[in-house]
């Protein structure tokens, strides 16, 4: 099914327009698809990217440094590090350096977490199988394009 289909509608204005509204809807589409599998771990998408960050920082970061390396810059960043630390996925200390800044760490339950989400790769890459790693690797070197400046 292509995109005209999927949104019932024939007509765009030019080309790039119909590749704007694909790329929307079809971030939408896979982030979808990975929130359903990151639910049975009750973590949204965020959330994960937090952990992630975290564990390949080695250590503690700032909220802004995390913001800085988040795919969704718009996130409320403090807002989600508080819900990890309610769930005992991160841990917050004052830094050292300043005391007002909180550096943020992942906890060891994090990591436990993130080690079972691990497990579920194969299931992550599985929503773009219809792509063969060639054309996985043509269209990410074509987006990466996409957004070098002029």
């Amino acid at each position: 099914m292509g995109i005209d289909k999927d949104i019932q509608q024939e007509n765009f204005r030019s080309i790039y327009q119909k590749l704007s509204i694909n790329l929307i809807f079809s971030t939408n589409w896979i982030t979808e698809k990975i929130k359903n599998i990151l639910q049975e771990e009750d973590i949204t998408p965020q959330q994960y990217n937090i952990l992630r960050i975290l564990r390949g920082s080695k250590k503690p970061l700032s909220t802004l440094q995390i913001r800085e390396r988040m795919l969704d810059k718009m996130s409320d960043t403090s807002r989600i590090v508080e819900r990890l630390v309610k769930k005992e996925l991160v841990e917050k200390k004052t830094s050292n350096i300043d005391k007002r800044l909180v550096d943020v760490s992942i906890a060891e339950s994090g990591l436990e977490l993130l080690k079972r989400l691990d497990q579920k790769n194969d299931e992550l890459d599985a929503i773009l199988q219809n792509l063969s790693p060639e054309e996985a690797a043509g269209l990410s070197d074509l987006l990466d394009k996409m957004r070098e400046k002029i």
